[in-house]
């Protein structure tokens, strides 16, 4: 592991936490919107992380059985940010002017399918995971300056 190895690890998932951050920011905003220039209501959408695994590892954990341990990882990357496709929920509102015109849904209106208590779960997780980066990022750093303290 190089020495700048552990702020490059936490500074991918402080990036990741943070586009996980505007996209929750999103959802909340667009809680209400019963249109999007798409065309029907809005839908929440997701951001789906994966480990970035060193292909060639030179380090390998002790504790865990060969076929667990695919050495030590570089990172987090953002795979997609995934639409939800599940239907939300209907109001029965015939005077609005998005209400379902025909069908056996006639005179509902579909409101996102946007769970603001979910998403500020979501908000709080990804803010703290955000911080915990940033925790790591300056312990690597004092351990760098005492390091340096030694050397002198």
């Amino acid at each position: 592991m190089g020495l700048f190895t552990s702020i490059n690890i936490a500074a991918t998932g402080m990036s990741a936490e943070r586009l996980r951050t505007d996209v929750i920011s999103d959802n909340i905003a667009n809680a209400s919107t019963t249109r999007t220039q798409e065309g029907g209501a809005f839908k929440k959408s997701t951001v789906v992380l994966a480990p970035v695994a060193d292909s060639n590892p030179q380090w390998r954990n002790p504790y865990l059985p060969g076929a667990l341990d695919n050495g030590a990882g570089k990172g987090v990357k953002v795979l997609e940010i995934k639409k939800d496709t599940e239907m939300g929920r209907l109001v029965y509102d015939p005077s609005h002017p998005h209400a379902i015109k025909s069908g056996p849904n006639q005179g509902y209106v579909e409101y996102p399918n946007v769970n603001i208590v979910e998403e500020m779960v979501n908000l709080i997780s990804a803010s703290r995971a955000y911080e915990a980066n940033a925790t790591v990022i300056n312990g690597a750093k004092d351990m760098f300056s005492a390091a340096l303290q030694i050397g002198q």
